[in-house]
């Protein structure tokens, strides 16, 4: 047995343990979901800039594919093509604001990620665990085929495919595929299939079931399998693009890009596209006829095909969009599949896509401006039954059900917390920049360097990265 089987069997144990209530083995989730050959000969890469901090650590690990930005650290895991971006870390000296509590950080903080196997998952985002928030730990966790794990500290669980936690501490949980969570901290929970839960205590709980018989052909998962259905069918069909990208050391931009916007060199572009000022578009993003106006991004792993962004629009981790035009402040959020199948899909100024929403219209279909949208929609009725205008949302105090969502709580508090969140994340990734106020990501992001790193190549280490500390 080499090193590398050794750390795989060494994880899966670890993560076995933490899950024994669950009488849950993860064994058969992940064991041929990843060949050696493809762990042994990929190589990995990392980002240094001088406006983001440089503090690697690897140890024990293997890290094929996978990106890493910021100070980061990897002890006993495996990690394939995952991008672990730590450009929104705390700094020392800023205080950390939780409950009414203010902490002071006495250092930077760091993304640990220790035995754990991490595929094709994205890390992002900070911590938000008041207890550790100089740490931002992902331990004795095994996280599948498109995962967003966003800001998001994660103790012995297991995420199925193309699940997101999304600033909730996770302990000792499993979360079903093609669910998102954002619930403050849940401890020893097995989220079901499909679910999206959005909880803040005292204020409001959204919480929405898939019907497990419509969502299965877009995501059908079994331990034992490799995942199948639509999203993995869309994804492969693209995959190609991507190894030519990452075949490519020196890239020159395919489109002119303005000097306040940035276009990552490990993003595809195909086609007629277009970038505007203040846009920022991410590693693996793919963008295809896309047009992105003013203030408007592509996050890591999102879809732009044949589509318009008319300015200030969020397409969040793990987001597609196919033949659709997006009027101003759209969010489109994590994991959404939207798709204008026959004609093309139009969304109304200010809408809120929840996180993992599935539109696929065969037929014209318009979203009105300033709605609130969730679960699956195939037509008009559907869209009837998983919408509601945001200023009718506001007026609830105690909460509506429809179809398969319940919602209890104050609607008004609900509204106001996304809109929020998505003025920070425009902020944070400089829409607003003004050419002196404002700078964020789009304008942070253009001058990065990228470094290749490998593993041995022969040995009882084979496939294994050597230790290494990269530091200023």
């Amino acid at each position: 047995m080499n090193g590398l089987e050794k750390l795989l069997k060494r994880i899966i144990q670890r993560v076995n343990i933490n899950l024994r209530e669950f009488d849950f083995d993860v064994t058969p989730c992940i064991e041929k979901l990843v060949p050696f050959e493809d762990l042994e000969t990929v190589h990995g890469f990392y980002a240094v800039s001088p406006l983001h901090t440089l503090d690697f650590r690897f140890s024990r690990s293997n890290l094929a594919g996978s990106y890493f930005l910021g100070k980061c650290r990897a002890t006993n895991a495996i990690l394939f093509k995952s991008d672990i971006r730590g450009d929104e870390l705390k700094k020392k000296g800023s205080l950390f604001k939780e409950q009414g509590f203010e902490i002071p950080l006495t250092k930077n903080e760091g993304i640990r990620i220790e035995d754990s196997f991490l595929l094709k998952t994205l890390v992002h985002n900070y911590s938000h665990d008041p207890e550790m928030p100089e740490r931002f730990t992902i331990s004795n966790t095994v996280a599948t085929h498109f995962t967003n794990i966003h800001g998001s500290p994660t103790d012995g669980s297991f995420l199925a495919p193309f699940a997101t936690v999304d600033f909730t501490t996770v302990n000792d949980c499993i979360i079903g595929p093609y669910s998102y969570i954002q619930a403050g901290e849940i401890n020893h929970f097995h989220i079901d299939y499909g679910t999206v839960w959005v909880r803040s205590p005292g204020q409001f709980n959204f919480l929405y079931k898939f019907p497990e018989k419509a969502l299965r052909p877009y995501i059908d998962f079994e331990p034992g399998k490799n995942p199948k259905g639509m999203f993995i069918d869309f994804i492969n069909n693209h995959e190609e693009e991507f190894v030519k990208i990452f075949a490519t050391v020196n890239r020159q931009s395919p489109i002119p890009v303005p000097d306040t916007a940035s276009l990552d060199r490990f993003a595809v572009v195909l086609g007629d596209c277009t970038v505007a000022e203040n846009v920022l578009v991410s590693q693996r993003a793919y963008l295809e006829n896309a047009h992105l106006g003013k203030g408007a991004n592509g996050q890591e792993n999102c879809f732009i095909i044949d589509s318009n962004l008319a300015g200030n629009n969020v397409t969040a981790h793990g987001a597609k969009l196919i033949n659709t035009d997006l009027d101003t402040g759209v969010f489109v959020g994590f994991n959404s599949f939207i798709r204008g199948r026959n004609d093309r899909l139009k969304i109304g100024k200010d809408c809120i896509i929840m996180p993992h929403t599935i539109i696929d219209s065969s037929g014209a279909l318009a979203i009105e401006e300033g709605c609130l949208v969730w679960g699956i929609i195939t037509g008009e009725q559907d869209l009837q039954e998983n919408s509601i205008p945001l200023h009718k949302l506001e007026k609830i105090r105690s909460g509506f059900s429809r179809g398969n969502l319940l919602f209890e709580g104050n609607g008004k508090s609900f509204v106001h917390t996304f809109q929020e969140r998505i003025q920070h994340i425009l902020h944070s990734n400089g829409a607003f920049f003004d050419g002196k106020k404002g700078k964020g990501h789009a304008q942070k992001n253009q001058n990065i360097s990228f470094n290749i790193i490998q593993p041995y190549a022969r040995g009882r280490k084979k496939g294994m990265f050597p230790t290494m500390v990269i530091k200023p």
